[in-house]
């Protein structure tokens, strides 16, 4: 995308933006913004329901899509069986449909949907990863997700931005998923929150720099995926020609635009990173980014390589390289889970799947709840090695550590963590360039099939608004919340408000927002990220900022009192009752987002029809 004359420098996101808004300045705390592709898996049938609501017909976004990401099914009634039900009315509304079994979102939207320049809307953190393909993706709620369904559009505060010069080329052994780690341990979450709390505003990372254009496409994707981590709204990489080629081997090359940040584009902090001074990192079971030699040792009872992050195909052909010839210990449990049907199909025609399966490895569906540990949960004893990143704020401490493929394979081979230099002779490995790409597991409408299906399989969604003073039960933290969407979140009935002293609880509650509203109506915390308020305001949530001395004011009280939308300034102090004491809140929605927690939903009123 390039600048006109006589625009002032832009960066990467603020191109993206600018060209699809009225005011291509961005002024405002909000703005709204075309969207141009619209991935749901979280909570589809609910986002679908919301544009119902609204008058959706027929979706006028380039892709629309709809992952189902159970693929491992009980007795009961399941999630799949609910989507196959509703599945003509999808069709008929323009949105495709991503069977079971057709990987992880992320990885899969990478190969066949994604495109450089473009704005993408989803309720899944973890498709940030595709902004290694230069398109922009934002978390929001339901509602939001609906109104772009319907109307093509949002409404988004703009964001900032964090810059990441990489130099330097990787040494043997070391592969994206350190550099990531790396990003991590430098404190680059540090500087997004910081940001985060001087402007209220998302903070988007860009990578550029020398050493960008000598990744490829997979690889920058790996170095995206970890934006939720760090508190980030989403992840950018540039353009260029490594994403034309890569576009061209998915027989997708018009789909290709060059992105880059314009010289002297205003960046609120720069980070420079050396690729060739990164060693095999790790992520032990507290959280902290250390050498793999710190570990070096500890048994291993679980070993997970593939997932939805963390991994690309030349990792796997890496690791199927390095434990040739070699067994899974007796105590090691070996799991692969191929993150999209095409790297499957490449691995088996070249054999390197049949190596793996070789050495000891058991493949696994590619199932959403792996990444939260509610599918092959770490056993009891030893860690569990995996690649791919944990949701943000997942309970810790867990037996879980994050690592590279390559270290993984050392710890397969052995049946402990270590180094994998270890092994001495570095993998060439090379990747083929004929790659399969019939989307077989994909459902499209075929010439308007759908437009006759009777549309009454969707549940009509019936937002709950807040409009005067409510008083709720005050919970202290998570941890007294059902951990199971199966059980009920907490045994209230009449709403309930949640009091955070971690970033941490801020984002496990974000990750749940859906699964625990309406009853959830409040997040109260003493920093709380721009991205989440407005994700909570679409859900009729409110997200309250108290200082951190507050916060033990509130401990041991059971009520808190907040009083009518109207009554609460912009941005100031309000002295709100918890219990018996007075405590100043500020409650961070702005503009629309106020509106949006008022009304119980983000969807807009349905548009006249004329008659």
């Amino acid at each position: 995308m390039r600048a006109r004359a006589g625009d002032p420098p832009r960066t990467m996101a603020q191109k993206i933006l600018a060209g699809r808004c009225p005011d291509p300045t961005l002024s405002g705390d909000v703005v709204q913004v075309k969207v141009d592709q619209i991935v749901l898996t979280r909570a589809p049938l609910r986002a679908v329901a919301e544009a119902r609501e609204v008058g959706l017909k027929k979706t006028s976004a380039e892709v629309a899509i709809a992952y189902d990401i159970h693929c491992v099914t009980g007795a009961a009634t399941t999630r799949t069986e609910q989507m196959q039900a509703a599945s003509a009315d999808m069709l008929a509304h323009g949105i495709v449909l991503a069977r079971p079994g057709i990987g992880f979102p992320a990885p899969v939207h990478l190969e066949r949907f994604a495109s450089p320049a473009r704005l993408c809307v989803t309720d899944d953190p973890r498709l940030a990863g595709v902004g290694g393909i230069g398109m922009l993706t934002f978390v929001v709620a339901p509602g939001l997700v609906g109104q772009a369904l319907a109307q093509g559009s949002i409404v988004v505060r703009p964001p900032r931005s964090v810059q990441v010069l990489l130099s330097g080329r990787m040494r043997p052994f070391v592969c994206a998923r350190d550099v990531a780690l790396e990003f991590i341990r430098r404190g680059l979450g540090d500087a997004v929150a910081r940001i985060e709390e001087a402007h209220q505003a998302p903070v988007v990372i860009e990578f550029a720099g020398p050493s960008a254009r000598l990744l490829s496409v997979p690889e920058r994707t790996v170095l995206a995926s970890v934006a939720p981590q760090l508190g980030a709204a989403g992840a950018l990489f540039i353009s260029d020609e490594r994403t034309e080629v890569f576009l061209r081997d998915q027989r997708r090359s018009k789909a290709h635009r060059a992105l880059v940040p314009d010289p002297g584009a205003p960046c609120d902090e720069v980070l420079n990173v050396d690729l060739g001074a990164v060693d095999p990192l790790c992520m032990d079971e507290t959280g902290a980014v250390r050498s793999v030699r710190d570990l070096s040792g500890k048994p291993v009872s679980q070993v997970l390589l593939g997932g939805d992050s963390g991994i690309t195909l030349r990792d796997l052909f890496a690791t199927a390289t390095l434990l040739k010839s070699k067994r899974v210990p007796a105590r090691v449990e070996f799991l692969v889970a191929i993150p999209s049907r095409q790297m499957l199909e490449v691995l088996a025609s070249s054999g390197a799947l049949g190596d793996l399966i070789a050495t000891g490895a058991r493949l696994v569906e590619p199932d959403a709840r792996m990444m939260n540990g509610e599918l092959y949960p770490p056993a009891s004893s030893g860690l569990s090695a995996r690649t791919h990143d944990l949701e943000p704020g997942m309970a810790s401490p867990k037996p879980i550590v994050v690592a590279s493929a390559e270290t993984l394979a050392h710890a397969v081979a052995n049946g402990e963590m270590g180094d994998p230099r270890s092994f001495k002779r570095p993998v060439r490995v090379t990747i083929p360039r004929a790659l399969p790409t019939d989307d077989v597991l994909v459902v499209r409408d075929k010439k308007g099939s759908g437009d006759g299906a009777k549309k009454t399989s969707l549940v009509p969604v019936v937002p709950t608004p807040w409009k005067g003073p409510q008083t709720l039960d005050l919970i202290e933290g998570t941890a007294s919340l059902s951990t199971t969407p199966s059980k009920p979140a907490a045994p209230l009935s009449t709403g309930f408000a949640v009091v955070c002293s971690t970033l941490d609880e801020v984002r496990e509650l974000a990750g749940r927002a859906i699964e625990l509203a309406p009853l959830l109506r409040a997040v109260i915390a003493p920093f709380i990220p721009s991205a989440s308020v407005s994700f909570f305001s679409g859900l009729g949530i409110a997200a309250l900022r108290i200082d951190a001395a507050s916060i033990k004011s509130a401990k041991g009280q059971r009520t808190i009192t907040l009083p009518a939308p109207a009554q609460w300034p912009d941005n100031s102090p309000t002295m709100i009752s918890i219990g018996t004491q007075k405590v100043p809140f500020v409650w961070l929605a702005r503009g629309q987002e106020r509106a949006w927690a008022t009304a119980g939903t983000a969807r807009p009123a349905p548009r006249a029809t004329r008659g």
